[in-house]
């Protein structure tokens, strides 16, 4: 059994039951975290728990928000919890057409320096560039495991 991820009329995956259950438990806490819809809803087909649909501007905005908040935070364990879901989504969108930028650093975009989740010990320090790269990366291989 798999589940069809949606938008319109084109799949942007098809993943296993338990990977797809997975992912959308992930969808509902980040969207209780960022305060935002993901677009994400069950299919057209009252009850069919198999096909998920993505409401392209709705999605765009969640992952932006998310990629925003992933790459400003500098907790290692918020880090390591989000990574994942992250590179996932990141991908996903990508795949919809939904362009996604990562922060700069540069302009201080990725500064890291999101002090409501102050670590205690303080852990090395994870620079904002390595964040960004590791998203990046991660997100890039996850598109290849997509693929269906």
């Amino acid at each position: 059994m798999s589940m069809y991820f949606d938008i319109g009329e084109t799949t942007l995956w098809n993943p296993s039951n338990g990977a797809g259950r997975l992912f959308l438990r992930h969808v509902e806490v980040l969207e209780a975290e960022l305060g935002l819809p993901s677009g994400i809803r069950q299919g057209e087909h009252a009850g069919d728990p198999d096909t998920v649909v993505l409401d392209r501007e709705a999605y765009a905005e969640f992952v932006h928000a998310l990629v925003a908040w992933h790459c400003r935070t500098r907790h290692g364990v918020i880090l390591a919890l989000s990574e994942g879901f992250s590179a996932v989504a990141v991908a996903l969108a990508r795949r919809a057409g939904i362009e996604v930028e990562l922060p700069g650093t540069e302009s201080g975009d990725a500064a890291g320096d999101d002090r409501r989740d102050m670590q205690a010990p303080a852990a090395p320090r994870t620079t904002p560039e390595a964040v960004v790269t590791t998203l990046d990366r991660r997100a890039r291989e996850m598109d290849r495991q997509l693929a269906h």
